[in-house]
């Protein structure tokens, strides 16, 4: 019962106040600029913030771990390679393909992530090293992927690797708001650089609003509608995110060691729902989006039953 009564707290929270935040776009106390404005300002601002304090107040030596960062990678790679030959052996429509792909492998890593992190164990200092090992990856494969996949193109049989969409996504990493706060985290952790105490006050007041005010953004954002569109794939693609590769890949987690936070992150690399800025990069990139939206909408929902199960779980294995 505590072990239950554990993940229950670690995740009612969270998806409590992502439903508030729904409830407040439903009664109207935001409209669509506010909650795109509200996502921005926290993608921008306060998620860099929050995320270079929880670096700069660690010791970098102690924080930095190869081994970590390398198995987010490689286990990330992973699941972008299996589920690609998966879906090439069994999506039989291939307008979705790409689309279906990025949805499955894609989670939000930094919003959820840090928002489990810090509701768990008060403080995000391992949830970086997971964002860097994962996070340019989703980029780069999503770009990738569809390109290749472009409906249009592959109906005109002119489908091929968009140069300019990788040049720019690459770029879009360099300039990523939330890796140079880990960046800037790590250099001055690394470095002992002595901030004056009214900077630090004033960037945790930024720090403080990170979590709740992305949370609020999320449910606000949230479209239930959509789900109920491309509802086979959705399933399926919803199934492999929340379930599948939390199945396969944390027991190799376990095995090698990982433990607490460190696992607890994984999960949420593994398990989280499928970030929205999928649904963006897919209609960027000439694709029709719904399957997109849908999943996004599906596993979010779905995503306070999975996560507190692996919680659960892992609490009740003795692992976190």
């Amino acid at each position: 019962m505590n072990n239950l009564i554990f993940s229950l707290n670690a995740t009612i929270p969270i998806f409590l106040t992502m439903v508030i935040g729904y409830l407040l776009r439903q009664f109207h106390y935001m409209d669509d600029s506010f909650v795109t404005t509200l996502n921005k300002f926290n993608y921008n601002i306060t998620l860099p913030v929050l995320l270079f304090l929880d670096i700069y107040h660690a010791d970098f030596y102690q924080v930095w771990d190869t081994r970590y960062v390398l198995y987010c990678f490689f286990v990330t790679l992973m699941c972008c390679l299996l589920i690609t030959a998966l879906s090439i052996f069994f999506l039989k429509d291939k307008t979705i393909f790409g689309e279906f792909i990025q949805a499955s492998y894609r989670g939000s890593a930094a919003v959820l992530g840090l928002a489990f992190i810090q509701n768990i164990y008060g403080s995000s200092r391992v949830t970086p090293l997971m964002i860097i090992g994962t996070v340019p990856l989703y980029n780069i494969y999503a770009v990738i992927i569809l390109s290749l996949t472009n409906p249009k193109e592959m109906a005109e049989g002119t489908h091929s690797l968009n140069k300019a969409h990788l040049k720019k996504t690459l770029t879009g990493i360099a300039k990523n708001p939330i890796i140079i706060g880990i960046i800037l985290g790590m250099a001055a952790s690394l470095l002992k650089l002595p901030l004056p105490r009214f900077l630090l006050k004033t960037a945790g007041n930024f720090s403080n609003l990170a979590t709740p005010l992305a949370l609020i953004g999320l449910g606000a954002a949230f479209e239930g509608k959509k789900a109920l569109n491309k509802i086979a794939p959705t399933l399926a693609a919803s199934s492999i995110r929340l379930i599948l590769q939390p199945a396969l890949f944390l027991p190799l987690a376990s095995y090698l060691g990982f433990r607490g936070e460190e696992l607890v992150a994984i999960l949420v690399m593994l398990g989280a729902p499928t970030t929205a800025s999928c649904f963006i990069m897919a209609k960027n990139l000439g694709h029709e989006g719904v399957l997109t939206s849908s999943t996004v909408v599906t596993t979010t929902f779905l995503s306070s039953v999975t996560l507190t199960f692996w919680l659960f779980l892992l609490k009740t294995k003795g692992l976190i």
